[in-house]
């Protein structure tokens, strides 16, 4: 039986990487992809042992799961991962992570097509 929300779904993750995506570096040690990425942000907040609800954005990057190949085998994203994208002349490195216990990615959809990987900003070059 076909599954229309998930041909939905597949269909959507080809428009935007088609439409609303850039070219950047994943890598892992000394093994990269260039990947199609789509620019988001997610806000986390935490409360500190105080009481003190602290806000903290992500820079976050949207990819097609079946795209993050290093070394020739399909994985997903680990903490301390970093993702370069250019600017012009300057490229921004971004470290794979986030916040307290949160985790580093998560799907972005209910059929694993895309993955939603959080990052800060760690350094130009």
């Amino acid at each position: 039986m076909v599954d229309l929300l998930e041909q939905g779904s597949r269909w959507l993750d080809r428009q935007r990487r088609k439409s609303m995506a850039r070219e950047v570096v994943y890598s892992r040690g000394s093994a990269s992809v260039t990947l199609l990425a789509t620019i988001g942000r997610t806000e986390f907040e935490q409360t500190d042992q105080y009481g003190v609800v602290h806000r903290i954005e992500s820079r976050d990057y949207l990819v097609t799961a079946e795209d993050l190949v290093l070394d020739g085998q399909l994985t997903t994203p680990k903490a301390g991962d970093q993702i370069r994208e250019s600017d012009g002349a300057a490229t921004r490195v971004y470290a794979v992570l986030a916040p307290g216990d949160e985790p580093p990615w998560r799907w972005s959809d209910p059929y694993r097509v895309t993955l939603r990987i959080h990052t800060k900003a760690v350094g130009d070059e």
